[in-house]
């Protein structure tokens, strides 16, 4: 008689296993849930959004169209001033620069739609990594202030994860020593180092401000994979280059 609470509570136990059952598939849909909101937020901290990509794609289509049917019309333009004698030479030579520019601006936009179409049809070849670009322009808000991007991108076979770290150093000359200052040193939003986790590519961004003294020469920047597969760089560029490209 002892027992009988025990085999009561074990019938009541058997004749509801639905809610085990019912339980045990919430708990799995919690954890795919997790599982993918996880692997959502990874794709955003990796600086890469396949369907936001495939949209810059496409407004690079479109303006490079909008650029195709612009100059096509100055240079119709142009030419039928220019056999009418409506236009005096410096109007003329005017023209033709801005049509020189426009044409160069599509260029432009040629190469980086290219780079967005390969990225997302990568090859077969060797993974490795790639100094995709570094834009460095004067800060319009405060004189000897730079704004820097520095954009990292992986090639050939992207169906992993690469990660690792980046060291970026700035050497030049102060009161005629040779000075190397690390990127951390000149620029609170940079780390020592620079860790990084991408499939396709990353981008790292802030504000340079120099010693005033401090005259600087060159941009070293150092990438390092985890992975022994894929091969590190070290890349040095002259910052009269790269400022003249951002002005």
């Amino acid at each position: 008689m002892n027992y009988r609470p025990l085999q009561t509570k074990l019938l009541i136990t058997i004749q509801r296993p639905g809610l085990w059952v019912l339980s045990f598939i919430l708990m799995l849909c919690a954890i795919v849930l997790m599982a993918g909101l996880a692997f959502a937020y990874g794709q955003r901290v990796a600086g890469y959004d396949k369907a936001e990509a495939i949209s810059y794609i496409e407004d690079l289509e479109q303006q490079i169209e909008v650029l195709k049917s612009q100059n096509t019309e100055s240079e119709r333009q142009t030419a039928m001033l220019e056999r009418n004698n409506t236009i005096d030479d410096g109007a003329s030579d005017q023209l033709k620069i801005s049509l020189s520019e426009a044409q160069a601006e599509a260029m432009e936009l040629r190469k980086e739609l290219t780079f967005y179409k390969s990225i997302i049809s990568p090859g077969d070849t060797k993974r490795s990594l790639m100094i995709q670009t570094i834009q460095l322009k004067p800060d319009t808000t405060k004189i000897g202030d730079y704004q820097y991007q520095i954009m990292v991108s992986q090639r050939g076979r992207n169906d992993e994860i690469a990660r690792g770290n980046i060291e970026v150093t700035l050497g030049g000359s102060d009161a005629g020593q040779i000075k190397v200052f690390k990127l951390s040193d000149v620029s609170k939003e940079a780390k020592n180092p620079i860790n990084f986790g991408f499939k396709y590519f990353q981008k790292f961004s802030g504000t340079i401000t120099l010693p005033e003294t401090f005259q600087p020469e060159y941009m070293r920047v150092m990438v390092k994979a985890r992975s022994s597969k894929i091969d590190p760089i070290d890349e040095q560029f002259a910052w009269a280059d790269l400022t003249a490209a951002g002005e």
